[in-house]
């Protein structure tokens, strides 16, 4: 599977039954190549104007299958929040 491919896949985390959004980008570990977690925007502020608050970044471990059109992931979001800028 390429990058672009997982970029059109919606996350869903299945805790919530929450539509996350889309990956927008990956962490690697540099030394192994291995994925260690996908990025996925948050909600925009102010309509999306003013850029975004936070970003998830779900990893690796927490995804419980990839599907054809959907990521399913099993995570806390409070606990995968990161502040953007």
């Amino acid at each position: 599977m390429r990058f672009f491919d997982l970029k059109q896949k919606e996350v869903i985390n299945i805790c919530t039954c929450r539509s996350l959004g889309c990956v927008s980008d990956l962490e690697l570990d540099c030394n192994t190549g291995c994925i260690l977690s996908l990025i996925v925007p948050g909600p925009g502020k102010l309509c999306w104007f003013l850029g975004r608050e936070y970003e998830y970044v779900i990893p690796w471990k927490c995804i419980a299958q990839i599907g054809a059109d959907i990521i399913l992931v099993e995570v806390n979001e409070e606990e995968v929040r990161r502040k953007c800028g």
